[in-house]
């Protein structure tokens, strides 16, 4: 019998009198692991409604997923897209006795502008964190391939007029990493020409040299949000949740209500 999926929006927090909300995918049958969705849009578009493929997706597989929605640069700057974030992780782990939630089995995946915020949740959350997923991107905001895109002063729309390259390099993940990092998964498209997939395969480096756990899947042909075409994301749908089977120690369902 297939795992059927509730979804309900919930209110994790507020901040300056505005709410942030999520979506949380329920299943009727949880394996005790959580992940919280974070959508992509260049920090300047999208909502919580992007992800919900992959939130009843994971579901079926017994997963419960919170995706959260955030402040756009249009609205406020960096770093409140972050913080916004860690709102709703710090949400989804204060919540995992009422959802059935183990809180070592807390896992954080996003696309894009969301792979990045993800990966930076999994760096100032990692004890908290078992596990990473990261779409296509940006990790380096200082790397050659950033820099020969645009001129780091272009960053103005999210970082404000203090653009300087130590507040850019608070802002990417690659400089977060260590031993301690969560196990991470990075997918990525060869022929993305907004994210270059060698940011991925840097980060993937990086991690395994530092001596942490790391998976990399380059698919070959397929551009920027290669995973909006149905087979694909079908594909990353698998992949992701074999990879969070493996690392969240994915054991015996539990009957939710």
């Amino acid at each position: 019998m297939t795992n059927q999926v509730s979804v309900e929006t919930v209110r994790v927090g507020s901040v300056c009198e505005r709410e942030l909300l999520a979506d949380l995918y329920r299943p009727t049958v949880s394996n005790g692991c959580g992940v919280l969705l974070v959508f992509g849009g260049g920090f300047v578009v999208g909502d919580r409604k992007q992800l919900g493929g992959y939130g009843v997706a994971l579901g079926r597989a017994g997963y419960t997923s919170l995706a959260c929605e955030y402040r756009l640069a249009g609205e406020s700057l960096w770093p409140a897209q972050l913080d916004d974030v860690l709102v709703a992780f710090d949400f989804l782990r204060g919540e995992t006795k009422a959802l059935g939630l183990h809180p070592s089995k807390l896992a954080v995946s996003g696309n894009s502008a969301g792979g990045c915020l993800a990966l930076l949740v999994a760096a100032h959350r990692p004890r908290e964190v078992a596990a990473a997923v990261a779409f296509y991107p940006p990790v380096d905001f200082l790397s050659d391939d950033t820099k020969s895109k645009m001129d780091i002063r272009d960053m103005r729309y999210l970082v404000g007029e203090d653009v300087t390259e130590e507040n850019l390099a608070a802002m990417s993940p690659i400089n977060f990493v260590n031993s301690s990092f969560p196990a991470t998964l990075l997918l990525h498209g060869n022929r993305d020409e907004r994210v270059h997939w060698k940011e991925s395969a840097r980060m993937y480096e990086q991690l395994i040299d530092a001596g942490a756990r790391a998976e990399l899947h380059i698919f070959d042909g397929l551009a920027h949000a290669y995973d909006l075409q149905p087979a694909y994301g079908q594909l990353s749908a698998t992949i992701v949740t074999n990879f969070l089977d493996l690392h969240l120690g994915n054991g015996g369902v539990v009957a939710t209500t």
